[in-house]
Formats: structure tokens, C-alpha cells, sequence
């Protein structure tokens, strides 16, 4: 078993477990968590898809692979999430970067590499994933599922959410997109958002923080239908994207997404 890697800028503290699919366990300001707790939370990749994939199959060409149904009657949020990932730079100099991998393969019918690249200042975080094929080309998405607790303390109130989207993806009753694209509704929301000129969303704790979610991706997936925290879900395409938007990783040109998480003290 892997140790946490720890990070620390300033009053930022970041925990890394790569043992349970490089997920952020923990991201403190100033000793304030701003992370939902638990196994399953904190903050995950999703890699090398995004969300839900139609009944866990995709097509390559002529070739359609079959994923396990993890979230009957679809595949969900990828496999790197599962995996023990190994350390390929643990921290530099001053603890505030770090690196890790996970060779792609079952149920993953593709051969290829996931880097994860962590890098922490005293007010941000930087996010980025690339994949890489050993072999044939591949259709693949990624992004990363963050779990913001929806208050900070126990007096705090709740985080408001802000941005600006070009389009919503219509949600069907099996929580896909339908192909339809609409003007963006009110919340609360388990949707997939368009942002054509990147990634660009708000989290505001009154009194307290806020945090920005920037990215050159195009995509982004807003949720805050849990009692105790909400999701901002930078991506490379949408749910289904692999049979609907699928972006291609070759031998010449990987799969590249950076996020990064901004917050000034209020």
C-alpha cells in the first residue's frame, strides 16, 4: 500500500491517495475543509470516460467493446477511479507538485498510459491529465468529479454556484444527454453545461471563500442535488460522449485536460 502524499503552499494543504484512484482525500485552506469526506468523495479523475456511457458499450470504427455496467444499465465515470495508481514524482523540492500513473487495460480493451499532474500555490490548484496509447487510436474522455462540501463549518452558509453557459445537454429519464441542446435552466442540477470558451464556474461560501473553476475545456457537469455538497465536473465531452463526441488519442497526439481550482479568502 502507497502513503498519502501530502502537499502544502502557504495555509493549502492537499492529500493525495493514489491507492484509491489518485483521489484528492482532502483540501484544506487555511485548516478549513473544503472537500466532502468518505471514500467515495473527495475528488476523483474520471478517465478514460466521463459520466455515464449507453448501456457500457462504444464503438471504435467497426469494433464495439462492452464495458461492465457499474451503474445499471451504464458504465460510469471510468476506470481510473478503481485503480492504484504509482508515483512518478512524489513531490519536488518545496511539496507543492506531484505526479502519478496507471497503465490503461481490463476491462479498458485498449493498451495506453494516465498521467495526473498536481500542482498546488498558496491560492490554487492545477489539475491535469493526459493519455497516451501504446498502440491503436482510441476514442477517451477526461475530466475530474470533485465533491465541494456545500457549507464550510458548522455555522456556514450555503456555497451559491455562478456561471454562464452557452447551451444545456437535455437530460433524458436515463440521465443522457438526448442529442437536444437547450438554453440553460434554473437549478438544481444534474447536467451536463456547454461552454465553448472554457470552463468557467464560481463557488461562492458567504463570508468565507471563493472558488474558481477554470478550464480550456469545453464541458462541464454541475451538481447539487446531495444534501452536503455539490459537484463542478470539468470534462473533455459529454456523458456518452464516447459514442457521441468522441476525441481520439493517438500515437502522435494524447488526450490532454488541465483544470484549476482558484480561491481568494472573503
Amino acid at each position: 500500500m502507497s502513503e498519502l502524499t501530502r502537499l502544502t503552499a502557504g495555509d493549502a494543504e492537499l492529500t493525495i491517495n493514489p491507492d484509491n484512484g489518485c483521489r484528492i482525500e482532502s483540501l484544506r485552506i487555511a485548516g478549513t475543509e473544503l472537500l466532502r469526506q468518505g471514500e467515495r468523495y473527495g475528488c476523483f479523475p474520471m478517465v478514460p470516460w466521463c459520466g455515464r456511457i449507453e448501456d457500457g458499450r462504444f464503438r471504435n470504427g467497426a469494433e464495439v467493446h462492452q464495458l461492465p455496467l457499474n451503474a445499471p444499465p451504464h458504465a460510469i465515470h471510468g476506470t481510473g477511479r478503481d485503480t492504484a495508481w504509482k508515483a512518478a514524482r512524489t513531490a519536488d523540492g518545496d511539496g507543492r507538485t506531484a505526479a502519478f500513473t496507471f497503465e490503461l487495460g481490463d476491462p479498458w480493451p485498449y493498451a495506453g498510459r494516465v498521467t495526473q499532474l498536481f500542482e498546488l500555490t498558496e491560492d490554487g490548484l492545477t489539475l491535469t491529465l493526459g493519455v497516451e496509447t501504446h498502440a491503436d487510436s482510441f476514442p477517451a474522455q477526461a475530466g475530474w468529479h470533485p465533491w465541494f462540501n456545500r457549507t464550510l463549518g458548522e455555522d456556514g452558509k450555503d456555497v451559491r454556484i455562478d456561471f454562464t453557459a452557452d447551451w444545456q445537454e437535455e437530460r433524458g429519464a436515463d440521465h443522457l444527454p438526448t442529442g437536444r441542446r437547450i438554453g440553460p435552466t434554473p437549478g438544481p442540477w444534474d447536467d451536463c453545461f456547454g461552454m465553448p470558451g472554457g470552463v468557467d464556474v464560481t463557488l461562492t461560501w458567504p463570508e468565507r471563500l471563493e472558488l474558481k473553476v477554470t478550464s480550456r475545456a469545453e464541458w462541464v457537469v454541475i451538481y447539487d442535488k446531495q444534501e452536503d455538497a455539490v459537484c463542478v465536473e470539468a470534462q473533455t465531452g459529454p456523458p456518452n460522449g464516447l459514442n457521441t463526441h468522441p476525441t481520439y488519442v493517438t500515437p502522435i497526439e494524447p488526450l490532454e485536460i488541465a483544470a484549476t481550482w482558484a480561491w481568494r479568502r472573503l
